[in-house]
């Protein structure tokens, strides 16, 4: 079992790999050093954060200097999975496969047979499924494996719906529209740095472009999408996925589609 050392300096390892990667990035100083402000608050705890969690839960770490609602969020899920959904996808390193994986029972290749039978791409979307059948219908999962899985996914989702804002306020429309204008144009001039995404992209190119960006209290990520449906109806060049984030690192998620029939096409 990992110890209190192992679990702490991994979160903070982390943390100082976010800001590292979100500095190359040209990202807002203020985020880089909110990451550092976590790791060193991490490297100084004497405390294993899984005993706080249990303990106080998500709470307990936001009594701890520099770590807000988002960030104590964050090592939630690096004390539970060992990885960082977030770190992960400014790393091109994104996927549904490492995603499933952090759930009992899951091992790398049936969490591929789940993706490429099922297509999906996220826990909730594998929750829906688990729930109509589709999941029980793979070939390897049986009934208890089956029921071993949806209890992982109620209590990781059960988690991260429990510490969200109950009434959380989003960009406006016009907020995301102006960001997917903008990241659509630096793009196509060449500004913006560009990371090699793991998925369908077996020569590792670094190809996606990236861009970090504020408006008001909000920070934005913008990348094209690089999900197998974007692949499969040639889109990568087109759907913009944006991530915002507020002051406390609390990250929402909207993608942005150019619509190609009807009155709204263009």
């Amino acid at each position: 079992m990992p110890t209190a050392d192992t679990v702490n300096e991994n979160a903070a390892h982390i943390f100082t790999e976010c800001a590292d990667v979100l500095r190359l990035q040209k990202a807002n100083p203020f985020r880089v050093n909110a990451y550092l402000r976590a790791a060193r608050t991490l490297r100084s705890l004497e405390a294993d954060v899984r005993d706080i969690l249990e303990d106080e839960g998500i709470e307990g770490l936001m009594k701890l200097p520099g770590i807000g609602k988002g960030l104590a969020a964050a090592i939630d899920e690096i004390a539970r999975t060992g990885r960082l959904s977030q770190f992960d996808r400014l790393r091109g390193e994104s996927s549904p496969e490492a995603l499933f994986q952090s759930l009992p029972g899951i091992g790398p290749g049936l969490a591929h047979t789940i993706h490429e039978t099922l297509h999906v791409d996220t826990l909730e979307a594998l929750e829906v499924a688990a729930h109509d059948g589709r999941l029980d219908d793979i070939p390897g999962i049986g009934s208890r494996r089956a029921a071993a899985i949806r209890a992982g996914l109620a209590d990781i989702l059960r988690r991260g719906r429990r510490y969200q804002q109950t009434a959380y306020a989003a960009p406006s429309v016009a907020t995301l529209l102006a960001i997917d204008e903008r990241y659509r144009r630096l793009a196509a001039a060449g500004k913006l740095p560009k990371i090699a995404p793991k998925r369908f992209n077996p020569e590792g190119r670094a190809w996606l472009p990236v861009m970090h960006t504020n408006r008001g209290k909000w920070h934005f990520t913008a990348l094209f999408s690089n999900t197998a449906r974007a692949h499969e109806l040639g889109r990568t060049d087109d759907w913009v996925v944006i991530y915002y984030y507020d002051g406390d690192h609390e990250e929402g998620q909207n993608t942005v589609v150019t619509e190609t029939h009807g009155p709204r096409q263009g």
